[in-house]
C-alpha cells in the first residue's frame, strides 16, 4: 500500500512541477536546432560552419511546451464556448 501511494505522490509532484515549468517558460530550445536557429555544417577542411535555418522553428530556436501547447487550446475552447 504504501509503494502504490509514494508512486501517486511521485507522479503528482513531478505532473506539479512541469506545470510550473510551463508557466514560467513556455517556450524550450528547437529538439533539432538545440536552440541555435540553425544547423551547424562542416565544410571540406572540417571546420564548422553556419548552415541552412531550422524549418521546424523557423529560425528562432525555440518551440512551445507540449504543456503550455495543451493549456493554450483548452483556454481556446473554452472562451469560444463560453462566449456570448
Amino acid at each position: 500500500m504504501t509503494s502504490i501511494l509514494f508512486a501517486i505522490t511521485l507522479l503528482l509532484g513531478v505532473t506539479l512541477c512541469y506545470v510550473a515549468v510551463c508557466a514560467a517558460s513556455p517556450f524550450g530550445n528547437c529538439r533539432k536546432c538545440h536552440g541555435w536557429g540553425f544547423e551547424m555544417k562542416t565544410d571540406r577542411k572540417g571546420r564548422m560552419k553556419r548552415g541552412k535555418d531550422c524549418r521546424r522553428c523557423k529560425a528562432t530556436g525555440k518551440r512551445i511546451r507540449v504543456g503550455r501547447w495543451l493549456y493554450n487550446r483548452w483556454a481556446r475552447i473554452y472562451g469560444a464556448g463560453t462566449a456570448d
